[in-house]
């Protein structure tokens, strides 16, 4: 086998992890965001069925309003399966001949006009209660029945004396479809929505303040600030940094909100002050907001923090003695030597942690949930409320895949710009010596 293979079989196992955990996801939210997918249509196949819903849509997005309301009309009708069925189940023959005879093929509006008519029968029965039961036995409605099929679903209404164009057949078709369908509605709906252009910004706001702060520069400062202390005490202060990027969400949430509590650490110890109590986390937006931040960006923190202060490690020491002996100050050696050297980790971080917030909600669900009043609600959040978890009950899969898609757009265009704002191709060029 030669090397060339052997790279091959060694690349296999990551190239079918790739393709399975981000290229199929990725494939499969496109292919979602292009339908109307919701609880309400299952994602297996739908039905046919004549609902309020359904003649709602009929008439204000087809324009068949009359027809919307003759559906929903029921109607009883003397036809040769209802005496079929009646002679099923028992019912004299004298009453199914005079029927047969008399009132076949004929359509009544109402029980009302049913019951009159089979009172005038010779044969008729002698009780309101028979007459009232036999006439249901010609009851044609189409509201609340499912049709598996669009032709059985025509045929009822067919039998109800109905007779549709061609336009109007289209109309009631697509109208009264709760299964799913392709359409490109859900990004008109996602345009449309007041509530979008809120959550964008929302997002904006979230992603580049924490990355500003916390990812990348509280992150550097806690990667310099151990640069220059003893070894020993500097592995303790970056172990404690870790803490909130190995405890797990629930438990790391769960301190912050019994530090944030009415009845927390913080209320108790503001009490002393004559402070009322309060839910410092969920009282305001703003408070909302930095709890939200410093949550998120402590955890950001801590990656960032290891990765810039094993950078600084791989700059030669030789350099800083030098840069001593020739009297460069501690900011002049950040400046000049630590800041250059850091670009390549500064462009990785920055996209790595750009992508990982705008992606990432645990965090903002469990502290918040995206309120007070989805003040902190943001985009990847919306789009879990939106698919997998709303008080109305009714999860929209098509819409919240439309919305995760334009994620992994803002994503790939980010990535795009910060290789040019950081020159990519300057970073990967040979250094000058092997030129």
């Amino acid at each position: 086998m030669t090397s060339r293979q052997l790279g091959f079989l060694f690349l296999a196992p990551a190239t079918a992890f790739v393709f399975l955990f981000f290229l199929v996801p990725v494939l499969l939210t496109v292919v979602f965001s292009f339908t109307n997918m919701s609880t309400a249509t299952g994602i297996t196949g739908g039905a046919w069925q004549v609902n309020p819903g359904a003649m709602r849509r009929l008439a204000l997005v087809h324009e068949e309003p009359e027809l919307a309301e003759t559906l929903q009309i029921q109607a009883f009708v003397v036809d040769e399966r209802a005496l079929a069925t009646l002679q099923e189940t028992g019912t004299p023959e004298a009453i199914v001949n005079e029927l047969e005879s008399e009132l076949i093929g004929q359509t009544f509006g109402s029980r009302r006009e049913i019951a009159r008519a089979l009172r005038n029968l010779d044969n008729r029965p002698r009780s309101t209660r028979d007459i009232n039961a036999l006439a249901s036995q010609f009851e044609r409605s189409l509201v609340g029945n499912r049709y598996d099929t669009e032709e059985s679903l025509f045929a009822a209404i067919v039998t109800m004396g109905l007779t549709l164009s061609p336009d109007q057949v289209a109309a009631v078709a697509e109208a009264t479809w709760t299964g799913w369908s392709w359409t490109t509605e859900n990004f008109q709906r996602m345009v449309l929505l007041p509530d979008t252009i809120t959550i964008f910004l929302n997002t904006i706001f979230y992603v580049f303040t924490t990355l500003i702060f916390f990812n990348t520069g509280f992150a550097l400062i806690l990667a310099i600030t151990t640069h220059y202390m003893p070894e020993g005490p500097a592995g303790w202060f970056r172990s404690i940094w870790l803490l909130p990027r190995v405890l797990p969400a629930v438990l790391y949430v769960l301190m912050w909100k019994w530090l944030a509590w009415d009845t927390g650490f913080l209320s108790s110890l503001l009490g002393q002050f004559g402070v009322p109590p309060r839910n410092w986390m969920l009282n305001d937006a703003a408070s909302a907001w930095t709890f939200v931040i410093i949550i998120n960006g402590t955890v950001g923190a801590s990656m960032g923090m290891l990765i810039f202060a094993s950078a600084i490690k791989a700059i030669p020491q030789q350099i800083f003695y030098a840069s001593e002996v020739d009297g460069a100050s501690r900011w002049q050696q950040i400046w000049h030597i630590i800041l250059p050297q850091l670009k390549w980790p500064i462009l990785f971080i920055t996209t790595y942690q750009s992508l990982s917030l705008l992606t990432s909600f645990e965090h903002t669900l469990l502290a918040t949930d995206g309120g007070p009043g989805g003040a902190t609600e943001v985009w990847a959040l919306h789009a879990y409320h939106t698919a997998l978890s709303n008080y109305a009950g009714n999860l929209a899969y098509g819409y919240g895949a439309a919305l995760a898609l334009v994620l992994v757009v803002i994503g790939l265009v980010l990535s795009v710009a910060y290789l040019f704002f950081f020159d990519f191709k300057n970073l990967v060029r040979p250094p000058r010596i092997e030129r």
